[in-house]
Order: C-alpha cells, then structure tokens, then sequence
C-alpha cells in the first residue's frame, strides 16, 4: 500500500462508516477501493442511476463493484421531475447534488455513517455549487481532507491495481448543455448516442456539446488530424443520434468549457 493510500485509509478509519456516492470514475472508484481497505462491510457504495448518467457508465460501476467485492447499491434519482434542475441555470449542479443526499441521506442514517463524495483539491477551483449543497448536508470530502490532488490518486489507483487509474473523466450529460438549454430526456439521448458512436470509432476522451441542431465534437488537439479523417464517419454518427450538423471544436477537449459564460 502506497504512502497516499495508507493516509486515505488512516483518514476513513477516523471518520467511522461510510455511505460512498460511486460513480464508477476516477475518483469515487479510489475512495471506494480504500474505504473498504479501511472499512470493509462498514463501507457501502452507491451508484444514482439517472438520465443524465449514461448507461454504459451506469453498467460499468455495477461490474466494477463486483470486480472490486464492493457492497454496492444502485439508486434512482429523478432531477428531471425538478423544474429547478430542468431550467439549467447556472445552479442546475446545486439542485442534481440535491437529489443524490436526499437519497443517500436515508442510507447513512440507517447506518450511522456519514456521507463521503470523491471530491478531490483540483476540483476545488471550479464552479462546482453541488459541492456547497453536499457540504451543507454534512457530506465530507476524505480525498481533499487529505489533500489529494487527481494527478495523485491516478497514481495511487495504478499502484493499487485499479482499472480506473487511467479513466477518462465522465461529467454527467446534462454538462454537455449550455446554461439555459432545458435538459430533456431528448437532448441526453442525443448527447449520449452520439458520444457512444464516436467513441465506438475509437475516440476515447471526447465531449459532444449540444447547441440545438448543432453537435459540437471535442476531442484532443492531437486527435484533430483522425477526426478530420473519420470526418462522415462522425457526421453520420451526430445525424443518427438527431443533429442537423456536426463540428469539431478546434479548441479541442476542455473540461468546464460551458462554465466561461459565467465570468
């Protein structure tokens, strides 16, 4: 056990049990893996399964779970039975992260554990306000509190033999929409089909933007020259998936790129 992991697992042993929010990511994989080195069946992971997680991502965190010997738990979540999360303003995060403690909460309750999150210190600088509402709740965030940075816990999950070491970052669908875009089971759909047919294409990082009719494609800067080859390939992917129009963003792959609106 590395030195990061054996300081995560100390820490976790402190706060007692634990409700994990899972998603199957980088993050939240790690947290999960070392709460159980801390915790074992005091340690209970859970997946909210909602529209604006695609299902391949949903799929992915049960098997690793199990892989894992992960106590594991799925949930379903309904932001879009919330006009406040259906708005999509600027707090549409505030009102997703709403819903999960309303049903983690109950969990812990029942277990006298606290609520823990993979949040980790690089995430820490962006505008995240789910992360206010989680920490109003009494959520803790174990990977700040023992300062981790995400470069740090790819590390320590390579070390730790995790599959996840090397994940691409998988934000929710309803990121893919720009502030003030309703979020319909429509436009989900159509971002998660498109980004499936692309990454079925052999893309691996990438975001499908959605701008109405629009599909603006986000892949690496070193990926322009094979996506440009993979051109109607692409388009035809974006049309089949419900877009008039396909392009690349040749700014290339950025995360919070949609959060520049708010200055």
């Amino acid at each position: 056990m590395d030195d990061a992991t054996a300081s995560l697992v100390a820490h976790l042993e402190s706060i007692g049990p634990v409700v994990i929010a899972y998603s199957g990511g980088v993050d939240s994989t790690y947290l999960a893996y070392a709460a159980s080195q801390a915790l074992g069946d005091a340690a209970l992971c859970v997946t909210a399964r909602s529209a604006s997680m695609a299902a391949s991502e949903a799929e992915e965190a049960s098997a690793l779970a199990a892989e894992l010997g992960l106590q594991h738990l799925v949930v379903d979540t309904f932001e879009l039975d919330d006009p406040r999360y259906v708005s999509n303003g600027s707090d549409r995060c505030a009102w997703c992260k709403t819903h999960l403690m309303d049903a983690l909460e109950p969990l812990a309750t029942e277990r006298e554990a606290t609520v823990v999150l993979g949040v980790n210190l690089d995430d820490l600088g962006d505008h995240r306000p789910g992360q206010e509402v989680a920490a109003a709740r009494g959520a803790r965030f174990p990977l700040v509190e023992v300062g981790l940075t995400k470069e740090q816990i790819r590390a320590a999950s390579s070390a730790a033999g995790l599959s996840t070491w090397d994940k691409p970052a998988a934000p929710c669908l309803a990121s893919r929409l720009p502030y003030g875009t309703p979020v319909t089971m429509r436009s989900l759909g159509a971002v998660e089909r498109a980004e499936a047919a692309i990454r079925a294409l052999g893309f691996v990082e990438l975001r499908v933007r959605h701008h109405g009719d629009v599909a603006l494609v986000e892949v690496p800067p070193a990926e322009f020259e094979r996506a440009l080859a993979s051109r109607d390939e692409i388009v035809s992917a974006c049309r089949r998936s419900g877009y008039s129009f396909a392009g690349l963003d040749l700014e290339g792959l950025g995360s919070g790129r949609l959060n520049r609106v708010l200055g």
